[in-house]
């Protein structure tokens, strides 16, 4: 059924790095989810009439509620399709994560709401109706669940979006407390044991720890998650494939939406390599990333390697903080000499939970300078390193 639906839907499906693709998938599934839980809502409720059952009814809102999430997501796909305008130059591809914050926030005030009435029930618990409808309904509402679960996973890891993603889990979610209201009309039927409210109460609690980890989730790339490691070491392994790069640092990737992210990067390069051999291995950095679909800006950063003074210099700065930390790295090493003492000016990368004062980590690194470069001063600026503890070339 899922390929039936890509194929009728999807111009052209292989295509998902495509923003009009991918807005595509997000749209049928959008419409996808919108028919199945009003047909559902519809069913569950007249089973709920029939039966008497407080959760039955409340799967049926339960799936109204899902529609709605379904609406929004459907809205957020059509707005990050979006083209750039003066006053949003990286575009609207935002507007998805927004999308998926709003759906997990309403699976959390689902569960709240069942919770209360939960609650009520189990303090006044009423009878409830045992018949061949409800239990019809119920067993088509898993088996539709089960299939849309499947159905937003497969899209949602086809075009990598967190909302679908979230989405399947809050169809998983109803497998479950579908499954519960069942399984507790038939224990107080055959029983005569009232189940209705507690089976409720525990399929509320678990609604709401998962959507306390879908918003977690939705907000890290609004908040500006970190990359995946993966990511970063990617990148980091393909500039260094370029002649002439000795090392790279200071990677910041920013994401403004799936499929429109922007990166820059600082790479070192040979003092002596000349200018105009420089920039056309930065033009042919950021070209290849960008016909990769990453927006990169490179800066060219020149490194006296080598038996030089600098060079030996490097070598030993680098030594000097990995065995203070091994995840701190220097860069940008340079030297100034004044007639009563030597400036050795670098940056200094911490990782952000390094726990060193900065102060106390420049008296150190004196320190240990001082024994080959008696009376030098260190001149340091600290950064954060917000992508990845960036490596050197003397890790090479």
């Amino acid at each position: 059924m899922t390929d039936l639906l890509i194929k009728l839907f999807i111009k052209t499906p292989g295509s998902t790095d495509a923003p009009a693709v991918r807005a595509a998938y997000g749209k049928l599934a959008g419409k996808v989810g919108i028919f199945c839980n009003l047909m559902l809502c519809i069913g569950k409720f007249i089973a709920g009439i029939v039966s008497g059952s407080l959760s039955v009814t409340a799967d049926a809102v339960n799936n109204l509620s899902d529609a709605s999430s379904s609406i929004i997501s459907l809205i957020g796909f059509k707005l990050s399709e979006k083209s750039a305008d003066r006053e949003h130059p990286y575009g609207h591809g935002r507007y998805e994560y927004l999308a998926g914050f709003i759906v997990a926030a309403l699976i959390m005030v689902i569960g709240a709401q069942l919770l209360r009435d939960s609650i009520v029930k189990i303090i006044e618990p009423t009878e409830v109706e045992f018949g061949a409808v409800p239990l019809a309904v119920l067993v088509v509402s898993i088996l539709v669940k089960l299939w849309m679960m499947a159905f937003n996973r497969r899209i949602g890891k086809t075009i990598s979006s967190e909302t679908l993603i979230a989405t399947a889990a809050d169809s998983r979610n109803d497998v479950i407390s579908t499954s519960a209201v069942l399984i507790a009309l038939v224990i107080s039927h055959f029983c005569s044991v009232e189940l209705d409210g507690i089976m409720g109460a525990a399929v509320a609690l678990f609604i709401l720890y998962s959507g306390i980890c879908l918003v977690r989730d939705a907000l890290d790339p609004l908040l500006g998650k970190a990359p995946s490691a993966e990511l970063v070491e990617s990148i980091r392994t393909r500039i260094l494939s370029y002649d002439g790069i000795l090392g790279t640092h200071d990677l910041m990737i920013h994401d403004y939406g799936p499929g429109r992210q922007f990166a820059s990067a600082h790479v070192e390069v040979p003092a002596d390599m000349p200018l105009m051999e420089c920039h056309e291995v930065i033009d042919r950095i950021e070209r290849d990333f960008l016909r990769e679909g990453l927006n990169m800006l490179v800066h060219p950063d020149p490194i006296v390697s080598g038996s030089s003074v600098e060079g030996q210099l490097n070598s030993e700065l680098n030594r000097i903080v990995r065995g203070i930390d091994e995840r701190i790295s220097v860069h940008d090493i340079r030297t100034v000499r004044c007639p009563n003492e030597e400036k050795i000016i670098f940056d200094c990368v911490l990782p952000p939970d390094c726990g060193l004062d900065e102060a106390e980590l420049t008296e150190e690194i004196t320190r240990f300078l001082r024994l080959s470069h008696p009376g030098c001063r260190c001149l340091i600026t600290f950064d954060s390193g917000y992508a990845s503890i960036p490596r050197s070339s003397e890790d090479e």
